[in-house]
């Protein structure tokens, strides 16, 4: 629990993500939150066969997306530690939608007439976040300045989430 709490703290930008190493067991629990998570989401918003679909579709391209970047930075031994920091803020994000998912659910029951400017805000709150996280993590490994480590998260998250969700709509 300590680990989680320590993983946690860097979504609100706390502490370096890069000093920390998980272990095998928290990283594949890590990955099981993903897929689970990133399945309700997409079940409540889409077909439950598609949204499992695009979920793993995700995962691929995630695990690429990573691999790729450090093995242009001749720095692969990273990629638990990157990974697990990606997927832990991830995965809290992914907790935020689903709660904000009950919410619409609940906002559309109550007949809500600002429903759907609620849900939007919200959403772009979540990327914006998102996007700040990644790129939090990415300058932790990497050093990067920040204008850069925008541009990697930025095409980080059009690889994970673009790309996808592109290919489920042809």
């Amino acid at each position: 629990m300590n680990l989680l709490l320590k993983y946690l703290s860097s979504c609100w930008f706390l502490n370096n993500p890069a000093d920390l190493v998980p272990p095998k067991s928290f990283m594949w629990k890590n990955v099981a939150f993903y897929l689970t998570s990133g399945i309700i989401v997409e079940s409540l918003i889409a077909d439950p066969a598609d949204g499992t679909l695009e979920v793993l579709g995700r995962t691929i391209m995630a695990f690429s997306s990573v691999a790729v970047l450090l093995l242009l930075e001749k720095k692969w031994s990273l990629f638990s530690q990157l990974y697990t920091s990606i997927f832990v803020c991830e995965n809290f994000i992914m907790s935020l939608a689903i709660a904000a998912e009950g919410l619409d659910y609940w906002l559309v029951l109550k007949h809500h007439p600002y429903r759907e400017e609620i849900g939007i805000g919200i959403a772009v709150f979540l990327v914006v976040w998102y996007i700040s996280i990644v790129s939090y993590i990415f300058r932790g490994f990497f050093k990067y300045p920040t204008s850069t480590s925008v541009i990697y998260a930025v095409s980080y998250f059009v690889m994970t989430y673009g790309i996808p969700m592109l290919l489920m709509d042809i």
